[in-house]
């Protein structure tokens, strides 16, 4: 009987001690050492998103700490830093705040993550809070060119004539960028049934885009030009890809590039 009574207290306290660590002392249970105030756990963020709080002294080194944005998987998005609005050297709290830009990921889902500052390197000094986020489904409109097969009839057809189809992505602050990934992507299935055509090859990858005094530079993988022929495809190819870049107003003007190279490219 004496035996079975210990079994089962030595189960219950195994039971309360894996509560313990599971509820006390995981990621989430933070307050201790940190009190945050934005966001809470499982907020909609948007970039810039701000991030205030507490933190113990010992968490801040010269007055402040990294603070990191990362997608559901863990890979690092963004990370700059909180700084401390106080006194940190002290082991009370100590208000910080921060802010942080960030491009939304393909995940719903990421964390925000505080990272205990750590010049030393050693790994029995690391630590971190990892806070679980959704990422606002804010979108923007940006304008694509396709040719048609009947944009231009003959006689008069013009290869480079291309007209404006309209879509929806993710708000981003780099939508010249944006703009030409999502041309690169090709059509929907509803944009070829209403007769849209592209003349870019499948799998291009923009490798850079810059933007110095009204002219956008877009350098583009060796795949632009692979088994390109003919003036009207080549026509077509540039006419989507300048159209698509010129769109926005600080953009005058628009020179294509493939690894680095502007002469001799997309020759018919």
């Amino acid at each position: 009987m004496k035996k079975t009574i210990l079994a089962l207290a030595f189960a219950l306290a195994i039971v309360i001690g894996v509560f313990i660590v599971k509820y006390l002392f995981n990621e989430t249970a933070y307050t201790s050492v940190i009190k945050l105030s934005e966001p809470i756990e499982n907020q909609e963020i948007q970039s810039p998103l701000t991030v205030k709080g507490e933190a113990r002294g010992i968490w801040f080194f010269e007055g402040s700490f990294p603070i990191k944005i990362t997608d559901a998987n863990g890979n690092p998005i963004s990370t700059n830093i909180a700084q401390a609005k106080g006194e940190w050297m002290t082991e009370n709290f100590v208000p910080f705040e921060g802010q942080i830009e960030f491009e939304n990921p393909g995940t719903e889902t990421g964390y925000l993550i505080l990272e205990k500052d750590n010049p030393s390197g050693l790994p029995e000094n690391e630590d971190s809070i990892k806070i679980p986020v959704k990422f606002s489904k804010q979108t923007m409109s940006i304008d694509l060119y396709f040719s048609t097969e009947d944009s231009a009839g003959p006689p008069d057809f013009d290869c480079s004539k291309v007209l404006k189809v309209t879509r929806e992505i993710p708000k981003t602050q780099a939508i010249a960028k944006a703009a030409a990934e999502e041309l690169l992507k090709g059509l929907t299935p509803e944009e070829k049934t209403n007769g849209y055509i592209t003349s870019i090859n499948e799998g291009v990858k923009i490798q850079s885009i810059s933007i110095k005094d009204g002219t956008l530079y877009a350098d583009f993988d060796t795949a632009l030009e692979r088994a390109v022929g003919g003036s009207c495809r080549t026509a077509a190819i540039r006419s989507q890809i300048v159209n698509t870049l010129k769109q926005f107003p600080t953009v005058k003007d628009v020179i294509i590039s493939i690894d680095g190279r502007t002469e001799d490219i997309l020759q018919p």
